[in-house]
């Protein structure tokens, strides 16, 4: 069954239209990819499925249920967390702090309790740590947890922002260009982190990515966009020898 599925997705800003009847589904422990030239409405699909911007026409499902017209922070609740292209740390907080803030949500005693600091107070917040500590662990960040997440290598704090989503307990994560800026070696521990993540957590993910070595390596199937538009679905090898890919985004040389 389909977690997600998107039925004639369409926005448009202005005379603008960014993304035009888009349809796809992902699978309930499916790994997709989400490729394309700059400007091709990627991201502008992350923020539809999020609620960031609501769709112009068509409709957006989560196992069956629409999404349209909720908040961000009901879809985040129904279990969609995402990353962004540019990082979003608290940069003068401590690694493990960054995640207690988001964890901060589950957090049971309330204003009063907060304020009172009593028994249940501190069960939550002991709860809340070993949770954080828990994901660390499980990012490989366990050793930074005290270090001011401004002061973590690139690659760390990308680790991190995947870590913060985690935090939500999503069923589906949107990972936006998770391997920028990355240099060879993090980008083979961050595939293989991914995979690891998606097999422990049973996770669902949907990924923007423009390195296509990740993509192909990684994902079981790929949906191309160009001016919002799908062009092409399938496997890596078929997108790999799409004509309409190699024209519109690959190149001659990623179809040898």
């Amino acid at each position: 069954m389909s977690l997600l599925a998107l039925d004639g997705v369409t926005i448009r800003f202005g005379g603008l239209t960014a993304v035009s009847e888009l349809s796809f589904a992902v699978e309930e422990g499916g790994l997709v990819g989400l490729i394309g030239p700059n400007g091709a409405g990627k991201t502008t699909v992350f923020n539809l499925i999020t609620g960031v911007y609501r769709p112009s026409a068509g409709r957006l499902l989560l196992d069956g249920r629409s999404l349209a017209g909720l908040p961000p922070w009901a879809i985040n609740r129904r279990g969609v967390a995402r990353t962004f292209q540019n990082i979003r740390l608290f940069g003068s907080l401590s690694v493990l702090d960054n995640l207690r803030a988001v964890l901060g949500r589950e957090l049971g005693y309330g204003f009063w309790g907060g304020l009172w600091r009593g028994a249940r107070f501190e069960a939550e917040e002991r709860r809340a740590a070993a949770r954080a500590r828990e994901l660390l662990e499980l990012l490989g960040l366990a050793e930074m947890a005290g270090e001011p997440a401004r002061a973590l290598p690139y690659g760390a704090q990308r680790r991190l922002e995947i870590a913060r989503a985690l935090a939500t307990r999503p069923r589906l994560l949107l990972l936006d260009e998770p391997a920028a800026g990355m240099n060879t070696q993090e980008k083979l521990e961050l595939r293989g982190l991914v995979a690891q993540l998606r097999r422990s957590l049973g996770l669902t993910l949907l990924l923007i990515e423009h390195d296509m070595r990740f993509v192909m390596g990684l994902c079981e199937r790929i949906v191309v966009l160009d001016h919002g538009v799908r062009i092409a679905e399938g496997s890596p090898e078929a997108i790999r020898r799409d004509p309409k890919v190699i024209e519109a985004y690959l190149g001659e040389d990623s179809a040898a």
